[in-house]
């Protein structure tokens, strides 16, 4: 390895430990702040940062995040079950497999009446801690998403988010790993559980 090809993997490194502990919440700022501490202008990419978070989780978390990952997974695919007319999929880290301690469930579906699927989740007694409207803006163009934060029988954190039923096909990027954002459907979710329950989703 090269100089500066060591000095990149440190920064990555000292980024992703600034993640880790929540001393920054954005990769841009953590990978900028990583570079001026290290003295560099080498900034990795968010792949190579994510990377080195799981590493770091992986050493600090032991075996327990392994257990804890396959018990968000079931969590999860409880939950897809009861919103299986919406098109659910897991992403996130838990489709990841790169959770930390502070990681929650990251559900998508989509459906032109959010209230429906918040009529679905406090009929099914699924506790609602609370609810959002969220605009992003992408490529200049404005997209309007429903966020359901919630929390499962099991204690963990659920984010549930609602876009409109004729997103569900559209392509979208990962913006920190890269590739496509697939995540997993219900079948998916089911397949994996029986066959490899901790099973990692990073691109090579």
């Amino acid at each position: 390895m090269d100089a500066n090809s060591d000095l990149k993997r440190r920064t990555a490194r000292e980024a992703a430990t600034l993640l880790y502990f929540g001393a920054e919440k954005e990769y841009k700022q953590a990978k900028v702040k990583a570079a001026k501490t290290l003295g560099t202008h080498f900034l990795p990419s968010n792949l190579e940062v994510a990377v080195e978070i799981d590493k770091l989780a992986e050493a600090l978390e032991g075996p327990a995040r392994k257990e804890r990952l396959i018990s968000m997974r079931i969590e999860a695919l409880k939950l897809m079950k009861l919103l299986e007319s919406c098109e659910p999929r897991l992403i996130g880290s838990v489709w990841r497999g790169t959770i930390r301690r502070e990681s929650d469930i990251d559900i998508e579906t989509y459906h032109d009446t959010p209230e429906k699927i918040l009529h679905i989740l406090k009929e099914k007694h699924i506790k609602i801690t609370k609810t959002e409207w969220v605009t992003t803006t992408k490529k200049g163009r404005a997209e309007e998403s429903f966020h359901i934060y919630a929390e499962t029988p099991g204690k963990h954190k659920v984010e549930i988010v609602v876009r409109k039923a004729e997103e569900a096909k559209k392509k979208r990027k990962c913006e920190i790993f890269g590739d496509e954002l697939k995540g997993l459907n219900i079948q998916a979710l089911e397949s994996l559980l029986k066959e490899n329950p901790a099973q990692k989703f990073i691109p090579e």
